[in-house]
């Protein structure tokens, strides 16, 4: 874990959109992770491995994982898949 200065230009460098942006960004086995995103939907991602550049939560919300809330209220955050070219679709998980 590192505290970067410029992790703004780290995830513009890397394709993810100022939109889906939030408060910490991890490298998980070649996809980037943005945010307080539910394990379930980074298993998914794994496990399907869509080309993509990851995966997001937006923002920081209250009853995110480690936030708050449980797994009941983690299912129902928006997690976005960003693609290759920087646009956003739902990711189910």
């Amino acid at each position: 874990m590192t505290d970067d200065p410029e992790r703004d230009a780290f995830r513009a460098a890397r394709g993810i959109p100022d939109e889906v942006a939030s408060c910490h960004t991890a490298e998980v086995d070649g996809y980037l992770v943005e945010g307080h995103v539910p394990v379930q939907a980074i298993q998914r991602l794994l496990a399907e491995r869509p080309d993509a550049v990851g995966i997001a939560l937006p923002g920081m919300p209250a009853d995110s994982p480690g936030m708050g809330g449980d797994e009941s209220t983690w299912a129902a955050q928006p997690v976005l898949l960003i693609g290759a070219d920087g646009t956003t679709t739902a990711w189910e998980y």
